[in-house]
């Protein structure tokens, strides 16, 4: 089967500066990157790229979005610089690597291998599509990556080329097992669930993770597609994901603390007749972003590819640090703009409180490839 790329042409130019943060943070204010209601991010998410070289339906359209310019992505530099920064004078404690897909950044090892020197203790993952994976995996761990998760949400070939309009499939599966093989471990899958597409195989892509040892986790869809058609109505919801798992599988809360963690953990065990249940098998992970929020115990700050802080997955405000950086601000500024940035994080992100189709929600102007999960 022949498949057109049709890789966008770049942004001819930057995005428009964006406003300063408001000085509204008091002198007084917890250290690090606290917020106004008593929560501090440590987890980073860092997005290398905007660019993906899949079309997945629930985040970017068919024929692709245009990609920034590179002058305005972030550096290899300039990533090294802000990390730093977070980790020694803001308390980020944990780092993900995001895109877009971080794999198509040529200087991806050489980045993970500076910051593993800066950094020996960083706890440093990466979320990535798994294309290319295979040959990469082995180089990533020598560079210091710690672990890796990988999105799979179909196991079927026609489902999967469906749903990220790439038929790229066998090429994930062997990168999950080269970085399960080179010690990227543990290796956690992410699955988006679609009603009608691919929501009956639960089931069966839970088994194929617990028998190889791979952590799955489903996640709601969220409303950061780029073609803007979420609907609460059409999502998969948490409650969904756990009575389709139930055939097969008894769920039971994971006794360990969730600590901040956006995956409400579930023991499993294979449902046997009657009421009984076998041997414990594995866990499983839920992120219920939409229909059951963890928004009071978020500790996560994100920076996008061309260096803006994000307070909030779904902030419709950004707050520029790479352009400060650019100034030639020293480091005691940029942080002081970082922690400007997150005081003002808001309280939630509402949608568990709209109706059925979300009618009150405005979707961020970024879709998720954008962003960075």
């Amino acid at each position: 089967m022949s498949v057109q790329l049709g890789m966008p042409q770049p942004r001819e130019e930057t995005a428009p500066a964006l406003p300063s943060v408001p000085a509204s943070r008091p002198a007084d204010a917890p250290a690090g990157l606290a917020d106004r209601y008593g929560r501090r991010a440590t987890d980073m998410r860092l997005s290398l790229t905007d660019k993906c070289n899949l079309r997945c339906t629930y985040c970017m359209p068919a024929e692709g979005l245009e990609w920034l310019a590179k002058q305005a992505v972030m550096s290899a530099e300039e990533i090294v610089r802000i990390v730093r920064i977070g980790v020694d004078r803001l308390g980020v404690r944990e780092l993900r690597l995001t895109g877009g897909e971080p794999l198509v950044r040529h200087d991806l090892v050489d980045i993970i291998t500076s910051l593993r020197r800066n950094h020996p203790e960083l706890p440093i993952s990466m979320t990535t599509n798994g294309v290319g994976l295979a040959k990469k995996a082995a180089a990533l761990k020598a560079a210091g990556l710690t672990r890796i998760n990988v999105s799979l949400d179909s196991l079927h070939e026609e489902t999967f080329t469906q749903l990220t309009r790439r038929p790229f499939l066998d090429q994930v599966l062997a990168g999950v097992d080269a970085a399960w093989a080179a010690g990227l471990g543990p290796v956690k899958l992410n699955a988006v669930l679609m009603r009608g597409i691919n929501d009956l195989e639960a089931p069966s892509l839970l088994a194929w993770a617990l028998d190889r040892g791979y952590e799955l986790r489903f996640i709601e869809q969220m409303p950061l597609d780029a073609d803007h058609g979420w609907t609460r109505r059409n999502m998969i919801t948490a409650a969904e994901i756990r009575q389709l798992l139930s055939s097969d599988f008894v769920l039971s809360p994971d006794p360990r603390a969730r600590d901040g963690a956006p995956a409400e953990r579930f023991e499993v065990r294979r449902r046997e007749a009657g009421s009984g249940s076998g041997p414990l098998l594995g866990t499983v992970g839920i992120i219920a972003s939409v229909t059951e929020p963890f928004c009071s115990d978020c500790r996560r700050t994100r920076i996008t590819a061309e260096g803006k802080i994000m307070s909030c997955l779904f902030s419709r405000e950004e707050f520029d640090l790479l352009g400060l950086l650019r100034s030639g601000a020293g480091d005691d500024d940029l942080a002081q703009r970082w922690q400007d940035a997150m005081w003002l994080k808001p309280k939630a992100h509402g949608m568990d409180h709209v109706g059925l189709d979300a009618p009150d929600f405005v979707q961020p102007d970024r879709s998720m490839s954008a962003i960075g999960g």
